[in-house]
């Protein structure tokens, strides 16, 4: 019999005392089989971790720099063999995480990052920010010659050989900095689409400095440009 591979979800929070408990019984619901391990970092002001704890999630609570920051930190404590994010607002689809972890099986690749960019996205993400990321996916497409559509996800499924074979340095733009580096490490990558959905809270993603902080680290990784990672 083949023992099925340890699996852990990292989660970064900031204030989702709404939707948390959404998500962590959303991985309960669709994956409570395959699941080792939920890890939440958390840099909230509201009862985010405390929800967290009391559904069973492992709660890393530092303070606040970034959701690639949080990401990180993530990656850095996950002991599983394949390794799951998503954002904690519930954009993200739960039910995806047998999916992920067979195509990842399946098709012998390292990472598998989540388009949202899909025909049937609708109006869960504002018209700008469709149109930004379109541009990001363009450029990385251009420059890097990686066959993507989405490069600002924040739901991936890669394995602990990958985790632990690049260095993740960023603070805002960690989903471009490990789509380019698995590409540049020569790992294989695939990406699937997804549904996308309405979060639950309030936005929190500051987006100029966001947008700003991608179109530089897509160049810096290209043409070696050594900018301070904290400013990416």
């Amino acid at each position: 019999m083949i023992e099925r591979p340890t699996i852990s979800i990292v989660l970064p929070t900031y204030n989702e005392e709404n939707a948390v408990g959404v998500v962590v019984g959303d991985i309960k619901k669709y994956a409570s089989d395959f699941v080792h391990e939920i890890i939440v970092v958390d840099s909230s002001t509201d009862r985010t971790p405390e929800i967290a704890r009391a559904l069973g999630a492992r709660v890393l609570q530092k303070p606040p720099a970034g959701h690639g920051d949080a990401l990180r930190t993530g990656l850095a404590a996950a002991r599983g063999e394949i390794i799951i994010t998503a954002d904690c607002d519930n954009t993200y689809p739960m039910e995806y995480i047998p999916i992920l972890i067979d195509t990842l099986q399946r098709e012998r690749c390292d990472l598998i990052s989540c388009n949202r960019l899909t025909r049937h996205l609708g109006d869960a993400m504002p018209f700008a920010n469709k149109l930004a990321n379109r541009a990001f996916a363009f450029l990385v497409r251009t420059l890097y010659g990686i066959h993507v559509t989405d490069v600002t996800t924040g739901m991936f499924c890669l394995t602990q050989r990958l985790n632990q074979s690049i260095k993740l340095e960023t603070y805002v733009t960690v989903p471009i900095e490990l789509i380019i580096k698995a590409h540049q490490a020569g790992f294989h990558h695939l990406e699937i689409d997804i549904p996308y959905r309405t979060r639950i809270g309030k936005v929190t993603l500051q987006r100029w400095r966001c947008g700003k902080a991608v179109i530089k680290c897509i160049f810096n990784y290209r043409f070696n440009l050594n900018i301070d990672p904290r400013h990416l």
